[in-house]
C-alpha cells in the first residue's frame, strides 16, 4: 500500500484519497479507517463527496488550509464537511443546511468536531445568518436547486474575503431538465462572470456524478 501526503492533512492511498481523522476512532459514513504512523486516516469516498471526486479528477486548486475559514452551503448530513473539518483543524467551517432532518444527522457529526458550526437556515437568504458567519477564505456550495448559481454569488459577495476562493458544484438537471448539460454549464459560467467572478478551473465529475461540474472561482478585479 502506497501512502503519500498530497496536501495539508490529505493523503493519497494507492488510487484513493484520505484525510487525517479529526476525531480518531469515529466514523461519519462507515468509511474505512487506516492507521498510518501516528495518524488515523479516513478514506474519502468520491461517490459520496463531490469534492473528493474533483480531487481524483485532477483538481489543482485546493484552497483548504489548516487555519481556513469556510462557508459551506448545503451541508446535508455532513459527509464532505467532515473531511474539510479534518483539513481545517485550526479554522472554522460554517455549515448551512435547510432540512431539519439532515441537520439532525449533521449535529451528530459536529458534536465531536468543534470546528464545524451548524446553521439551520436557507442558503438563498444569507442575511439571515450574517450575524453568525465571519469573512471566509472559501465559499463552497452544493445546493441542488434552480437558483444554485445565484445563491452562491449572493453568499460569496456577502462573506468572501478579497482573495477568497469559491467552489460551486453545479447539478445540471436541477436547473433545467430540457437543456443539454453542457449548455447549462456554459450558461452558469456566464452568470458567474456577470456576477464578478472568474472561473479558474472547471472539472466534470463523471463517472462519480452524472451531469455535474465543479467551478472553482475567484473575484475578477
Amino acid at each position: 500500500m502506497q501512502i503519500n501526503e498530497i496536501g495539508e492533512n490529505v493523503y493519497q492511498i494507492d488510487n484513493n484519497i484520505a484525510t487525517v481523522n479529526y476525531a480518531p476512532g469515529v466514523q461519519v459514513y462507515q468509511e474505512k479507517l487506516i492507521e498510518y504512523e501516528d495518524k488515523e486516516l479516513r478514506l474519502w469516498n468520491p461517490r459520496r463527496s463531490k469534492l473528493a471526486a474533483s480531487i481524483i479528477k485532477g483538481l489543482s486548486v485546493f484552497p483548504f488550509k489548516n487555519d481556513s475559514k469556510v462557508l459551506y452551503l448545503g451541508a446535508s448530513a455532513g459527509t464532505t464537511p467532515s473531511h474539510i473539518s479534518d483539513v481545517c483543524t485550526g479554522g472554522r467551517v460554517y455549515c448551512v443546511e435547510f432540512s431539519p432532518t439532515m441537520m439532525r444527522d449533521f449535529l451528530d457529526v459536529s458534536s465531536c468536531r468543534e470546528n464545524l458550526i451548524p446553521i439551520l437556515d436557507d442558503a438563498t437568504r444569507p442575511y439571515n445568518y450574517q450575524h453568525l458567519v465571519e469573512d471566509v477564505d472559501v465559499v463552497y456550495s452544493d445546493v441542488a436547486q434552480a437558483t444554485q448559481t445565484k445563491l452562491f454569488l449572493d453568499n460569496f459577495k456577502l462573506f468572501a474575503k478579497d482573495d477568497a476562493i469559491g467552489i460551486l458544484m453545479i447539478k445540471a438537471r436541477s436547473i433545467d431538465v430540457t437543456m443539454k448539460p453542457d449548455d447549462i454549464f456554459k450558461q452558469e459560467k456566464k452568470h458567474l462572470k456577470q456576477g464578478g467572478l472568474k472561473v479558474i478551473e472547471e472539472i466534470k465529475l463523471d463517472p462519480y456524478e452524472k451531469d455535474h461540474i465543479a467551478f472553482i472561482c475567484e473575484k475578477s478585479f
